[in-house]
């Protein structure tokens, strides 16, 4: 899967050039007459067969264009931010399972804390390994990553939830047990390493939110999103 702009996915023809064209004709290798997938990320996916080879770029023939909708319902991931890297690997893997949002959280509790310019590049390395992972994963549409949200962006974002779930290993209901919302966003808060601390948990669930568990086990802050979104979506039907 490369990524193209809306423009030059509407032609019969396209030109991919530039830092994709260079990947599918310099590394990939890619030949005439192999099938190349575009999409554009917003829900657009041309299949294009291989008409020419350039340096660094190639000619293709667009030989079916569909549109893949929003999905109805999304799911939202509310992400705390972990530290290192573990945050883009969070990112990554919520891409690959189809997350519809992911949204940073400055929870209270989380060691990194996103503040001027680090914190502008912190944001830009999670839509890039959002866009990358998408790509990978053949998704012809890529998470939203939102930006830096606080304790009232995300209550904000719970009441008008159509269901609102705050992940915590000591709760009493399991996540696969809860009803699900027919249509509308479903968001799944998942805390930092530390937890949340009791007063965001009174915040969340005064908004509507309610605690589910995932199993026997206490994943990390960065893989447990991935986990509970492959969970939901599987219930939902997209995982089959």
């Amino acid at each position: 899967m490369f990524l193209a702009g809306p423009a030059e996915l509407a032609g019969d023809r396209v030109v991919l050039a530039g830092p994709e064209g260079r990947h599918a004709a310099d590394v990939r290798r890619l030949t005439a007459g192999e099938r190349v997938d575009l999409t554009d990320g917003a829900g657009t996916l041309a299949e294009c067969v291989v008409t020419g080879v350039q340096r660094g770029a190639l000619e293709l023939a667009v030989r079916r264009r569909r549109t893949v909708p929003l999905a109805d319902p999304a799911v939202a991931v509310v992400q705390a931010i972990p530290k290192g890297d573990r945050g883009q690997l969070a990112v990554e893997l919520m891409t690959e399972v189809g997350a519809d949002v992911v949204i940073p959280w400055a929870a209270q509790r989380c060691v990194v804390r996103w503040q001027g310019e680090r914190g502008g590049k912190s944001l830009d390395r999670w839509r890039s390994a959002a866009r990358e992972a998408g790509k990978q994963a053949r998704r012809a549409r890529f998470p939203e990553v939102a930006g830096l949200a606080g304790l009232a962006g995300v209550t904000a974002r719970v009441a008008a939830a159509a269901s609102a779930i705050v992940l915590d290993p000591d709760a009493d209901t399991a996540l696969g047990g809860l009803p699900l919302p027919g249509a509308g966003e479903i968001v799944l808060i998942v805390g930092p390493e530390g937890g949340i601390a009791p007063a965001e948990t009174a915040a969340l669930t005064g908004a509507g939110a309610v605690a589910a568990h995932l199993g026997p086990t206490v994943l990390r802050a960065s893989t447990a999103g991935a986990v509970a979104t492959a969970v939901l979506l599987s219930r939902l039907g997209r995982w089959s």
